[in-house]
């Protein structure tokens, strides 16, 4: 039985897999797999009688379908920076995410670099840092780790170096930040 990809835009958590298999549940289309990004039906999408219903629903909960190669790829690369950043306190081996990337989706980091920048307007590079540091605004409004324990869990080498790139790209260091988020609480 030959498979199908179905590339979902902003599918990027396991609350997404969850809530896009509802869908597919609710509407009786058969798949073999879910997983960050995409669907894997034995289906093409000519094949799919309530693809309308589909797009509506995915809309609907904030995912799109993806039909673009450039985005499909694009989408699939956020997802793999997601899990990076995600897991990078876990990551036992120091392996560069060019070289995870490219081990992922079996082409050259060059292409999926350019790939990336045309599609998104800014470059990998750029949109990990800009990731890692949403992220750190999420855990320090959080307020269970010290900023130590916040480089370590977004993989950073050290905490000036986290400190450094937060404040390039906040325009406050994370003490600042904190100071200013607690200030304009109730």
């Amino acid at each position: 039985m030959e498979s199908h990809v179905l590339h979902i835009k902003n599918m990027m958590c396991p609350r997404c897999l969850w809530a896009v298999e509802g869908i597919l549940n609710k509407l009786r289309i058969g798949y073999k797999t879910v997983e960050m990004g995409k669907v894997i039906t034995a289906l093409s999408v000519s094949e799919i009688e309530n693809m309308k219903e589909l797009k509506n629903a995915l809309e609907k909960l904030g995912f799109e379908l993806i039909e673009d190669k450039k985005m499909q790829l694009t989408e699939q690369i956020k997802g793999y920076v997601m899990y990076w950043i995600r897991h990078a306190d876990t990551r036992k081996e120091k392996q560069t995410f060019s070289s995870f990337l490219t081990g992922h989706l079996n082409k050259d980091y060059g292409y999926l670099s350019s790939i990336f920048s045309e599609v998104e307007n800014t470059t990998i590079e750029k949109y990990i840092i800009f990731q890692k540091i949403k992220k750190a605004k999420e855990l320090i409004l959080y307020d269970e780790l010290n900023f130590s324990e916040i480089s370590f869990e977004l993989g950073y080498s050290s905490p000036a170096y986290f400190s450094n790139q937060f404040k390039a790209v906040t325009g406050y260091s994370p003490n600042q930040f904190k100071k200013v988020i607690k200030s304009a609480e109730f």
